[in-house]
């Protein structure tokens, strides 16, 4: 038998654990390398069937790794000859104790700024940010809850953690290393009431009167608002098709903590490219400031895994990551979580002590015991593919060709997409003829800060939730639309 032909580079450091996910590991190690400088730009990747060899592992194993690397820009492919690490602007810095800059005094202003109330009742196409809650196992749950409340521990029914459950915390760390490579201790997890609360935690605690405080623009307002009630003057930094603007955030002058949607980017949809994710990085690190991630519905990835956030990247304490449960269970739940430099872990929990002294007990045991026994995963799965198929449903029913507007987007990831509109006069046309028969659409108009400097007809478009309903309801809902816009 022939012997194995040498490999381009040396990767025999490799060692992969057979009793865990050994596509996973190998895009870590692969990964690591790559952000360390080990295998620099433009290195020539093993063929897969030469690494499977080295590895005793399977082709596709080694595939799949591959693919993931693909997919979040660290590899390219050139035709015809094999795989090379991308071009990235620096590696970066082997990881060092996270000393980072002491948080702000917890100041608030209150200010004039008031956000319309959310649509409550229930969800009709096209709602945004609501997730397909008629498949949550309410069963399920009700007999996880009432084992709970049959006999509770005396120890749970006294004042809780202000961080959270310890059993709970524990769980989702462990979720996170899995599902998204962040390493975290269970430490460095708070447990909060969605993830608005963990935004305003930030604001409050990282924010005084009169910081400049980077937005995207579009963006979330909710964010936005919670920023400027604490005094920041909010700055918008453009958003194109790799995300915010990482070139623009760096000419902001005094300017040290960034609010962001990397994987899937609220409300346009893009998804923050790699060599902008190291941009961002060299950012806060160079300013000594802050970023703060919120990676409200990354479960949901249509194309390969979901991408591994920035805080799985961070090497310097200076990412703040803020998941939600809401957008897998529901959001009438209130249960987030943020995942803490070590620096702030317990400034954030002393701080969230000040306004509610706990989350309720129950809810957070009840979830604890719902992840220990797998429901949760299982439903995650079960929730990206009820997505998938919604969203499948969504582009193929939508018209093909409606006037002034711009065709569907590719959508690999999130709960909703937006369309362009050539104007905002159409904009607004639209909207009311989809009010009329019933349909909810969004504006993206409403997205944008008011001292804008983006032309007003260029801020326009529909933006549109595409999992709130059964295919059917979609189905109804874009035959509705093609009358109302007598198409």
């Amino acid at each position: 038998m022939p012997a194995t032909p040498p490999l381009p580079v040396d990767l025999s450091g490799i060692r992969l654990d057979p009793q865990q996910g050994l596509a996973r590991q190998l895009y870590q190690a692969l990964r690591e390398r790559i952000l360390d400088g080990r295998l620099g730009s433009r290195t020539r990747l093993p063929a897969t069937r030469d690494l499977a060899a080295l590895l005793g592992i399977s082709r596709n194993t080694v595939t799949r790794a591959f693919d993931q690397l693909y997919a979040e820009g660290y590899v390219e492919g050139r035709v015809g000859d094999g795989t090379y690490v991308a071009e990235l602007s620096t590696a970066r810095p082997v990881p060092q104790p996270p000393a980072g800059p002491a948080p702000g005094p917890a100041l608030q202003r209150l200010r004039s700024h008031h956000l319309p109330p959310p649509v409550t009742g229930a969800p009709r196409a096209f709602r945004i940010g609501v997730p397909a809650f008629d498949l949550f196992p309410f069963d399920t749950w009700a007999r996880l809850q009432a084992r709970f409340w049959r006999k509770p521990s005396p120890a749970r029914l006294g004042y809780g953690d202000p961080a959270g459950d310890w059993t709970l915390r524990e769980l989702v760390a462990a979720y996170l290393r899995s599902s998204r490579g962040l390493a975290c201790d269970p430490a460095q997890v708070v447990i909060t009431c969605g993830a608005q609360q963990a935004i305003s935690l930030c604001a409050q605690l990282l924010v005084q009167p009169g910081d400049r405080v980077a937005i995207e623009n579009p963006g979330y307002r909710a964010a936005g608002h919670a920023f400027a009630v604490a005094g920041a003057q909010l700055c918008g930094v453009p958003v194109d098709n790799d995300g915010l603007d990482s070139a623009a955030l760096a000419r902001l002058e005094d300017c040290r903590l960034v609010y962001v949607t990397p994987s899937h980017q609220y409300p346009t949809g893009v998804t923050l490219s790699l060599a902008r994710r190291l941009e961002l990085l060299e950012w806060a690190e160079r300013r000594d400031g802050w970023i703060v991630e919120d990676d409200y519905d990354g479960e949901y990835r249509y194309s390969g895994t979901p991408l591994a956030p920035l805080a799985a990247l961070d090497r310097q304490g200076r990412v703040i990551y803020v998941g939600t449960f809401c957008k897998i269970t529901f959001p009438a739940l209130r249960l987030g979580y943020m995942v803490l430099p070590p620096a702030l872990a317990e400034s954030f929990a002393q701080r969230r002590a000040l306004d509610m002294r706990h989350s309720e007990i129950g809810t957070q045991a009840v979830m604890a015991e719902f992840i220990a026994a797998g429901h949760f995963q299982r439903h995650v799965r079960r929730m990206r593919l009820a997505a998938r198929t919604r969203r499948d449903a969504l582009l193929q029913d939508w018209p093909e060709a409606i006037p002034g507007c711009s065709p569907m987007p590719q959508v690999d990831a999130g709960l909703h997409l937006c369309v362009r509109v050539e104007s905002l006069a159409r904009e607004q046309e639209l909207l009311a003829s989809a009010r009329a028969v019933g349909v909810e659409l969004n504006g993206l108009s409403e997205y944008w800060l008011d001292e804008s400097a983006e032309p007003v007809d260029n801020r326009a478009g529909l933006v549109l939730g595409f999992a709130a309903v059964p295919e059917a309801q979609i189905a109804e809902a874009i035959r509705a639309l093609r009358k109302a816009w007598l198409l």
